[in-house]
This record gives C-alpha cells, sequence and structure tokens, in this order.
C-alpha cells in the first residue's frame, strides 16, 4: 500500500488518498520503519490539502524522532516546501541550508535529487528565479525518474518564464505533454496556467481561455487550493478582457472562494480587480467602492509579501555570510595556535611571522566586520525606504511622524498632516504602462521634498497616496504648502516619458488644534478631506477645520467658488 501510494501521491488525488486511508487503518501492523514512511506521506497528504500549519507540524515532529537518514531529508525537503507555501521564507531557507547539510549522510542517491527539488521550487516561489533556473538546470543532469524530471522541466519552465528568457510556447507545452503523460494532474495543469499566460502575453487569448476551461475540471479534481484559484482567476481575468462578463464574475468569485485564506494571494487581487470592473461597468458604484477597497487590501498584502521575500532571501544570506566569516575567523585562530606551538621551538626565528599572521587576522575580522555593518545598514535602509520613491515607506513615516506629534504636545507646538493623492493614476498604468506610473510616483515624491523642511516627515502611505507631517506649522500655513504643491504637481512635464498626460493631485488637509495629536485622527481627517476634494472634481485641496463647520475645499484658491459652497452648505 505504501508504495502504491508512492506511485501516485502527485498524479492520482483520490487513489493516493484511499490508500493513505487504508495504510493508516493498517498501521497496527507495520513495521517502525513502515510507520514513519506513512507518517511521511500522511504529511505529504496535508500539504497537497493545502493544511500547511499542520503539515509543517507533522515534519517537525518525524525529523525529532526518525533515524533514518533518508527519510530525514526527504521530511526536511517536504518542511522547505511546506515554509515556503506558508511565505515563511526566511524559514525555508534556512531549513534548505540544513536539508543540503544532511545530504552526505544519506546513501541513497534520490535523496539528492529530492533536496535540489526543493531548492529549485523555493527559489522560484521567492522570486530568485536565476538560482531556480540553476537547480532545474542541474537537476536534469542526473538519472531521473520521469516523475522528477517532470517536476525539473517545470521548475525550469516556470523560471525561464518569469526571467522573460522563454518565448516560444511550444517549449512550454512540451512541458506540459510530458507532465500529462506520466499523470502528474498538479505540475501539467501549473504547466498550462504558464502556457495560458505566455499565449495570452502573444495575444491568443482565446486559445489561452479554451486551453484554462477545457482542463478545469482537471485542476478541481487535484483539490489544490492554489492550483484551482489561480486558474478561476486568468479565467477571470482573460474573460473579462473578452467582453464575457457573466463568465468572468462566476470565475472570479470562484477564484476568491479558493484564496480567501491566503490574503497576501496574488489570485484574489486579480479577482477582486475583475469585480472592480464588472461593477464599474454595471454602473453599480455601491459594489465597485466595495471591490476597489477589497482589491486595494489585496493588492497592499501581496506587494508586502513580494517584500518580504527579499528580505528574507538577504536575512538568510546574510546569517550565511557571518556563519562563513565565524568559520574563517576560527579556521585563521586555529592555524595562529599551531604557529604558536612551532614558536615555542623557533621563537626568534617565527616571531616576525606570528606578528604579520597576527595582523592578517585583525584585517580580516575588522573587513568582515565593515562588510557586515554595510549590509545591515543596507537592510535598515530597506526596511524604513520605500523602494521606488526612495522617501519614508508606510511604517517609518508612522514611527516619525508619531514621534514628532509627541515632541509637538510636549513643547506646545501645533503639526499639520497634509494628505494626497494622484488623480486618475489607474488610467496612466492603463494607458502607458506600469513604468510610466512609476516614474510618475518618483517624480511627485521628487517634487513634495521641496516643499518639506529637515524636521518634517514625507511618506509613501502605499499605491499614489502620500503624506507630510508638518513640525509647528499652523493649519492656514500648511493649506498654503499643500497648494504650492498641486500647483507643483500640475506643472510636471511628462514628456520625459514619450506620452503627454497630466499629473495632479486631491489633497485633505488637518492640524493638531482640529484634530489633536493622534497620528490615526489626523490621518482620519486628512483622508476625509481627501476624498471630499476628489467627490468635489479632484486637482484641489479640501481643509478640515472642525465637526460643526464646514470642510472648505479649493482648486486654484483654498476655498470653493462662493456659489459652489453655499450650495454644499445648503446640502
Amino acid at each position: 500500500m505504501l508504495e502504491k501510494a508512492e506511485g501516485v501521491r502527485s498524479s492520482d488525488a483520490l487513489a493516493f488518498r484511499r490508500l493513505l486511508r487504508e495504510a493508516n487503518e493498517a498501521r497496527a501492523d507495520a513495521s517502525e520503519t513502515q510507520r514513519e514512511q506513512l507518517d511521511y506521506l500522511n504529511a505529504y497528504s496535508l500539504t497537497t490539502g493545502g493544511r500547511f500549519p499542520e503539515a509543517i507540524a507533522a515534519a517537525k515532529s518525524l525529523l525529532a524522532t526518525t533515524t533514518d537518514k533518508n527519510l530525514r531529508v526527504r521530511a526536511s525537503a517536504l518542511l522547505v516546501n511546506s515554509y515556503g507555501a506558508t511565505r515563511q521564507f526566511a524559514e525555508g531557507l534556512r531549513q534548505l541550508e540544513r536539508t543540503l547539510a544532511w545530504l552526505p549522510e544519506s546513501d541513497d542517491p534520490r535523496m539528492r535529487v529530492h533536496a535540489m527539488v526543493s531548492a529549485s521550487i523555493l527559489y522560484n516561489l521567492i522570486g530568485q528565479y536565476e538560482h531556480g533556473l540553476d537547480y532545474a538546470t542541474r537537476l536534469q543532469k542526473l538519472a531521473l525518474s520521469p516523475r522528477e524530471k517532470c517536476f525539473a522541466r517545470y521548475t525550469e519552465a516556470e523560471a525561464r518564464f518569469f526571467l522573460g528568457k522563454s518565448t516560444d510556447s511550444a517549449d512550454i507545452a512540451t512541458v506540459v505533454d510530458f507532465c500529462a503523460s506520466i499523470r502528474e494532474a498538479i505540475l501539467s495543469n501549473l504547466g498550462r496556467q504558464l502556457l495560458a499566460r505566455q499565449l495570452a502575453d502573444n495575444g491568443q487569448r482565446k486559445k489561452a481561455i479554451a486551453l484554462l476551461k477545457n482542463h478545469l475540471a482537471d485542476v478541481e479534481a487535484t483539490r489544490y487550493p492554489r492550483l484551482i484559484g489561480e486558474t478561476h482567476a486568468l479565467l477571470a481575468q482573460y474573460m473579462l478582457e473578452e467582453e464575457s462578463l457573466v463568465s468572468a464574475e462566476e470565475h472570479a468569485k470562484a477564484a476568491i472562494a479558493h484564496s480567501t485564506d491566503i490574503a497576501y494571494s496574488q489570485p484574489l487581487v486579480m479577482a477582486y480587480h475583475t469585480l472592480y470592473e464588472l461593477a464599474q461597468r454595471a454602473g453599480d458604484a455601491r459594489a465597485a467602492l466595495d471591490y476597489f477597497r477589497k482589491y486595494a487590501e489585496a493588492d497592499k498584502a501581496y506587494l508586502n509579501e513580494v517584500k518580504a521575500r527579499e528580505l528574507a532571501y538577504q536575512i538568510v544570506r546574510q546569517e550565511t555570510l557571518q556563519k562563513s566569516q565565524q568559520i574563517s575567523v576560527l579556521d585563521q585562530e586555529n592555524q595562529v595556535l599551531q604557529l604558536q606551538r612551532k614558536v615555542d621551538q623557533q621563537a626568534a626565528q617565527n616571531t616576525r611571522l606570528i606578528v604579520i599572521l597576527l595582523v592578517l587576522l585583525v584585517a580580516s575580522i575588522g573587513y568582515w566586520a565593515f562588510k557586515i555593518k554595510r549590509v545591515q545598514l543596507s537592510l535598515k535602509k530597506m526596511a524604513e525606504t520605500d523602494a521606488l520613491t526612495g522617501i519614508c515607506n508606510r511604517h517609518h513615516f508612522t514611527i516619525r511622524a508619531e514621534r514628532a506629534l509627541a515632541e509637538c504636545a510636549r513643547n506646545g507646538e501645533q503639526a499639520a498632516l497634509i494628505m494626497y493623492d494622484l488623480d486618475h493614476f489607474k488610467n496612466i498604468n492603463d494607458r502607458f504602462g506600469h513604468g510610466t506610473g512609476d516614474w510618475a510616483l518618483k517624480e511627485v515624491a521628487e517634487a513634495s521634498k521641496g516643499f518639506c523642511r529637515r524636521i518634517d516627515v514625507l511618506g509613501r502611505l502605499g499605491g499614489e497616496e502620500f503624506a507630510i507631517l508638518m513640525y509647528g506649522c499652523d493649519l492656514r500655513a500648511a493649506a498654503r504648502v499643500a497648494e504650492d504643491c498641486r500647483v507643483r504637481l500640475a506643472q510636471i512635464d511628462t514628456r520625459e516619458t514619450g506620452h503627454v498626460f497630466a499629473i495632479t493631485g486631491s489633497f485633505g488637509v488637518t492640524s493638531s488644534v482640529q484634530s489633536g495629536y493622534s497620528l490615526a485622527r489626523l490621518l482620519s481627517h486628512a483622508d476625509r478631506q481627501l476624498y471630499r476634494a476628489k467627490h468635489l472634481g479632484r486637482n484641489r485641496v479640501c481643509v478640515y477645520e472642525n465637526e460643526s463647520e464646514a470642510v472648505r475645499a479649493a482648486s486654484n484658491v483654498l476655498e470653493l467658488p462662493q456659489r459652489e459652497r453655499s450650495e454644499h452648505l445648503g446640502a
């Protein structure tokens, strides 16, 4: 039963679960070795069912008890994959290091394949596709079973696709056909996703839809949530682009149903964006707003998750570097001790040599200490700075702003908050591409710096939203700065991008007199005015005064025209 289960574990989900159930019922008759193999297959079953926390606990328990060196490598490789699936990237990379370190103790050549497959999958998962491609290429030089060959060829195709090195759909189709021929349902359908993306990128969207729809039943039969969610999300996106609105909505909701437990899921982002577009087309403003908020939350979580991948990779890379440096230092110290024993015999002759070696040792330690410090400073900067614009990210802005507000409160100083959002920024991305959108965000950040003093705090809160906390500044002065900034943004020359378009912003302004020294309250009041500026036509400044007075907004001046203001107050 165990051998049969091993043979179908990734190709026939129903047969695998049936065999596993029968084996568990007969567990009392199994030997100790067979029980450990059954424990491994139980943990594997949990991963294919999307129950990764339980799979991690089961794999850890097996690692803690097994004395089988080969099974230890297999369980460790499974743990690497489970960490990757739950986005515990740093733990996954550390576990991968342990797996590779245990390989020399194994007497089964297949364990090397297990470890390298896990490495290629994990590196692809964290976006380090060059490393993933390297492991996949090296794997194919080994003697592989058909299933292992399928893994190696798929991870190579995936890495090449996301590195932009794959332009021929036939190459991916060959991988899909091979995996399908040996009934590897999960990998063959993951390959079909790659193929559909390639077809859509090449303008063959109808072919991509047909490919995914024809194999949707196979995808759902795998019961693998990530695969099912991504397939429905791709179908929803492509159906929307083909104006099949009813089908687009059905697939988007199906994608959400399989992805809601993963806040950072890309299918969740794609599905909410599709539903937002559908609601807009249907003229349902309330539903559109609700879906846009969910889309924005999912997109923010996904972007944070992408940053977390890179940060985890850099952290583990630094840890590995530190370990290597410690080993190097210990080796050098050992050499010094050996030389010192010779000094007892040849003191006069070797004194000069020992001095030179000590100098080299100190220089080496100093050099690596300098390197480590540089890496630490680099990581600190990455954690505090928005990678695109170079200004504070939301987390660091919050920390600095709260400190500044506390100091203002202690000193009896006023503080003001300006919050602004670029108008129609999505249209810029849609019409001219994300490269142009990124250029616009960097230009806005650069222009905004000119209105900030050294004591002020400027940050990007997310997407196209920025904020400035002004130390010792009252509401009127902050409103003037906001108006100057609004005018400056409108003057940005976009011809450098090869396109001509307007960059404007909607501003909300409040101060500590109106909102107190709570950053959350200042942000809430400024955000309310920002959205009021949006509703009043965009490209203007709205100033928060207090709860009983009307809020004033401005476009080219700081107050509404008298007639418009009167109408609003009347309403």
